[in-house]
This record gives C-alpha cells, structure tokens and sequence, in this order.
C-alpha cells in the first residue's frame, strides 16, 4: 500500500512539533475496518501547535517540502500518495483525533480515527460517498448501530442519524 512512507513522514512530523497530533481519517482510515475501498488520496486529521494563524497547514508544507515531497493541488505528494492534510474543524474532530488508535504499517505506527468517529464525521458531512461509508463500517461489523447512535446524539446529531436509519437501514 505505500504507506509506510506516509507513516514516517507524519510521525516525524509530530516529533519535530511541526504538529502536535495527527490521525487519518476518511477512505484511507477506513480501509482498516473495511475492503479497500476506491480513493485518490490519503487524508490526514491535523492538531497544530498555534490554530489561531491563517497559514495554518504552512509548517507542515515547508517541513513536506524540505524532506523532497512536492505540493499538488491542495495535497502533498508522499510516494504513491496524495496527502491532504486537514485541520481539527469540530469537537468532534477533536475528539476522533484524540481517541485515535495506533494501528501498524510495516513497523511504523500510524494513528487511525476509529470506526465509530469515522461514521458520525461521515454522518455530519452527509454527502453521498460520506452514506455509502457509513454503510460499508456497518456491514464489516467494525461498528454497530448503537455506537453510532451513541456518539451522534453525542454530538447533536441524533436526527441526522435517524434520518440516516430511516433512508437506508429500516427495511
């Protein structure tokens, strides 16, 4: 998969404080917990030292670029992999970058939002692919209803989840 590279980069990354956490979330997280799903490019949950800056994601360019990895479009290109690095934007964001898990590639750790995190985010963006998400962590069984119900209603978004059950889990 390539991702040892991106692994590597990211965990640098943190222990130079160019970062201060990091998790991947999106269709590359979910692969853990599911088949490997079609994607283009690998997305990157971020926490930064100093939010409050504007430029927030310059650091973690200058650094990308100093090490040979070159920007493209709105990601940075780590060997076969478009990385997009995306800045905590929610309290639940926050909190799936916290609770991340450390899973394993090739020997390098790499933090993974968990399953239950990568559904409600999915649920909260509520775009077509964001469904079809939710419904592939469903049926690997890496997360039950109740989790994500659960976590939802956490988050204000119990209705959202209902709506979610009522269009496609209901029968």
């Amino acid at each position: 998969m390539g991702m040892k590279e991106v692994a590597e980069l990211l965990n640098a990354m943190r222990d130079a404080g160019v970062i201060s956490e990091y998790a991947l979330f999106g269709a590359i997280a979910q692969m853990r917990y599911t088949e490997p799903v079609a994607t283009l490019d690998a997305d990157v949950l971020v926490a930064v030292p100093s939010p409050q800056t504007l430029e927030l994601l310059k650091p973690i360019y200058e650094f990308c670029v100093a090490r040979g990895h070159r920007p493209e479009g709105e990601a940075i290109r780590v060997g076969a992999w478009p990385v997009q690095f995306v800045p905590v934007f929610s309290r639940l964001t926050q909190e799936a970058l916290e609770e991340a898990e450390s899973a394993d590639f090739e020997g390098i750790p790499l933090r993974v939002v968990r399953a239950d995190h990568l559904a409600v985010i999915a649920l909260s963006v509520g775009r077509a692919k964001d469904f079809a998400r939710i419904l592939g962590l469903l049926e690997s069984g890496s997360v039950s209803r109740e989790q994500v119900a659960r976590l939802a209603a956490g988050h204000g978004l119990a209705d959202a989840w209902t709506r979610f059950e009522a269009r496609f889990l209901n029968d």
